[in-house]
């Protein structure tokens, strides 16, 4: 076999196994990662478990969509750049042209009682898989008195109405201050306040450069929003809430609480990354045009800082200053993960019955380790039968 025969053959394996997850891979991220770990580490050899590891540990220092980033490296360590792109495309594509699917579907009949009642079903039990989700990722992130702290400090900021990035960066500063408190002090020496200030102030006037927006709708508005949001998601895909609520419900009013969580709801419904969530948004907003050009924005930053990241991954892992400061943020995402969760819950859980179906979920979830996805197919059944 020729060189290029080869590397073509390579390009093929990784885009075959990516559709197939893409298709696939019901759950979450968790669910994602351990199907990708079954495939090129079990099934197919393609990597040892420690390469797996270390792969996971990367996308876990940076922000976007944790499981595409996954994607996109493995693609990379086995076809190059040919690779890194084919199995982020493989996997993204899938998913997004269901849910490009079901927003046309929405768009003309989500009024109808019928999807009344699906919804009515389906809401409860994403705000139970969320819980589930906020539970798992706090018990990894939340140990120990500093991160709790900043947890709790984070989500009463929230709740006030501090705009949602700086609690991010306020809380991966704070820990990052706290675990290398002697380092600070010799900065402090050697005038690290002026370039502290200096560095402060583009965040310190973000909410006023924020608010001063007008909620007139546009594509090229949506992309950056889209785009600011992919930019700094720590977590999990479901701290994308918080930022799409705070800019599109919030502020702009482009959408309604009831919208946002019955996007999410089928960007949770479907395979592959929640993130998804961006193409049912922008075709209810503005079309094809407008669902092409969000996933692009929510996906692209995440992709970016992947490709970017390669060569200075092993140096910043070995950082006191990136880890401490990464693990800071993600404590203060799932804290704000926790207040829209709060918000949407109002929306979703509004009577006996679908606060029977909240609890029942996030129980089965923590406790039962059933997939989300039968959840949501049986809490659309009983929203059918009661309503």
């Amino acid at each position: 076999m020729t060189a290029s025969r080869a590397r073509r053959a390579l390009l093929k394996s990784v885009a075959t196994l990516f559709l197939k997850l893409g298709v696939t891979s019901f759950g979450g991220p968790a669910v994602h990662t351990a199907m990708m770990r079954a495939e090129v580490v079990d099934r197919r050899r393609w990597l040892s478990d420690s390469e797996f590891l270390d792969l996971l540990g990367a996308v876990n220092l940076i922000p976007g969509p944790n499981s595409t980033e996954l994607a996109a490296y493995i693609g990379y360590r086995r076809a190059g750049w040919a690779g890194f792109v084919a199995a982020a495309l493989s996997f993204i594509g899938p998913p997004a042209l269901l849910v490009l699917l079901l927003a046309w579907a929405y768009a003309h009949y989500g009024t109808t009682p019928q999807a009344g009642a699906l919804f009515y079903g389906l809401r409860p039990v994403l705000i139970g898989v969320i819980v589930q989700a906020l539970w798992i990722l706090g018990r990894t992130a939340v140990k120990g008195l500093l991160p709790a702290l900043v947890a709790v400090g984070t989500l009463a900021l929230v709740l006030l109405g501090v705009n949602g990035i700086l609690v991010l960066i306020a809380g991966g500063a704070t820990v990052m201050i706290a675990r290398n408190l002697r380092r600070v002090r010799d900065r402090l020496r050697q005038g690290a306040p002026l370039a502290l200030l200096l560095a402060v102030q583009p965040v310190v006037w973000l909410p006023n450069l924020t608010a001063s927006v007008t909620s007139s709708f546009s594509l090229l508005r949506l992309f950056g929003i889209m785009l600011k949001t992919g930019a700094v998601l720590y977590g999990s895909g479901y701290v994308l809430l918080a930022f799409l609520r705070a800019d599109l419900v919030l502020r702009l009013q482009w959408l309604t609480d009831q919208q946002l969580l019955d996007a999410v709801t089928i960007g949770q419904f479907t395979p592959g990354p929640v993130l998804t969530t961006a193409t049912f948004i922008g075709y209810e907003l503005g079309g094809l045009p407008g669902a092409v050009l969000a996933t692009l924005g929510i996906f692209l930053p995440g992709l970016v800082f992947a490709a970017a990241s390669q060569p200075v991954l092993p140096r910043l892992r070995r950082s006191p200053w990136a880890g401490a400061f990464l693990d800071g943020v993600t404590v203060a995402s799932l804290a704000l993960m926790a207040a829209v969760t709060w918000h949407l819950s109002r929306q979703a859980i509004i009577d006996p019955l679908t606060t029977v179906l909240g609890v029942t979920a996030a129980g089965l979830l923590l406790w039962g380790r059933i997939n989300s996805g039968w959840l949501m197919l049986g809490g659309m059944v009983i929203g059918l039968v009661a309503r």
